[in-house]
Parts: C-alpha cells; structure tokens; sequence
C-alpha cells in the first residue's frame, strides 16, 4: 500500500517530534503539529495558548465521547463546550491540510479525522523513562526535580484528549500500524524504517 499520510501519537519526551520533523523534511513534505492549532487560532480567532488549555481541560468521559464523535462526524459544534468546538475545527482544519498533498501530522487525533482516506500510517512513538528524562530536560530546560511531574502531565492530556474524542485509549498500541521505540532504533533508525514505508508503492 502507498501510504500518503503518517500520523504519529507520541509519549511525551519520547522524541516523536524530532522523528516527524526529519522524516518530513527527507520526505520533502510537510510536517503539521502546532501548525494545526496556529491554523485554528487564525481562523477562529482563538490564540493557540487557550486552546492548549482547551485540550488540557478535557474531560475523560465517555458520555461525552460520544457526543463529541458525532458532532464532530457531522462537523457540528453546536451543543458542544469550547473543548468540544476546538476539537471540531482541529479535525476541519486536518482534513483541509490533507487535501493539500502528502503529509504528517503530530497528535490532534489526526488517525480519527483522516480514517475515511486511503494511504494514512498510524504510529505510536515510545522511549525509555532515562532517555525521556534526559530529553525533557536538554530540550524544554525542565529543572531535574519536575521532569517525572511534567512527564506525567502531558501523558495524562494526551491520553484524555484522545480518549475524550475517540473514545479509544491513547497508548493502546492495537490503535496504531507501527510502533517505534527511539530508546532501541535511535531518532535516524525510526526517521529510516518510516522513510521506507512511505516510499512503497
């Protein structure tokens, strides 16, 4: 199968941004992350700040799951609490760069809003906790003391935010075709292995 999309989910720390960001520029695609959100703070005229807060609010409940899904199926946000309406028009708005051409897209549940189109990779990137640990500290200066604290934190939004508009759970690895753990295969091993399959035909 020729793959035209790579979606990646990603443990925080893990490395996942670096892995997508190279693998788009060797792929000479683009590579969508906080793109999405920038994209949705011009349109709605919302600043990409609260609508991290958004995200991070969440909540985990599978009433409201559902809810969200269809509306979000329908692409109607009416009825929806200003989570539920961001997460709408991030879905929109992943569609609308889709249409663009070949790309990949950095968490947002771009596996949910892509799954009707043919050709769409989905990954899940992993470490180990010392190499996480190691990472968040040299990449967001994060003080020794908080990174286990941070860590957790935005696992946990990750995690919550998925489940909330999917109603799957975000490192159940049967959601994704390929799993990658940077700790074994390195940034270059995993950029590599998906610069492969995004070359099949």
């Amino acid at each position: 199968m020729k793959f035209n999309y790579v979606t990646i989910e990603r443990e925080y720390g893990s490395g996942g941004t670096f892995v997508a960001r190279k693998l788009a520029e060797k792929c000479g695609i683009p590579c969508y992350g906080r793109e999405i959100l920038e994209e949705v703070s011009k349109e709605y005229n919302i600043s990409p700040e609260s609508i991290e807060q958004y995200e991070e609010t969440v909540t985990n409940s599978f009433l409201y799951s559902i809810l969200i899904i269809s509306r979000a199926q329908a692409g109607d946000p009416d009825m929806l609490a200003n989570e539920g309406h961001i997460y709408v028009a991030e879905q929109l708005m992943i569609k609308k760069m889709a249409s663009r051409g070949r790309a990949i897209f950095l968490g947002h549940c771009a596996s949910e809003a892509l799954k009707e189109r043919k050709g769409v990779l989905k990954v899940f990137i992993r470490s180990n906790k010392e190499d996480k640990a190691k990472r968040i500290m040299e990449t967001y200066g994060t003080d020794p003391n908080d990174v286990e604290l941070v860590r957790k934190r935005f696992d946990k939004k990750r995690a919550n935010y998925f489940y909330a508009n999917t109603a799957k759970t975000w490192d159940d690895l049967r959601n994704y075709d390929i799993v990658l753990d940077v700790s074994a295969l390195g940034i270059d091993g995993c950029v590599e292995a998906l610069e492969s399959l995004m070359a099949m035909e």
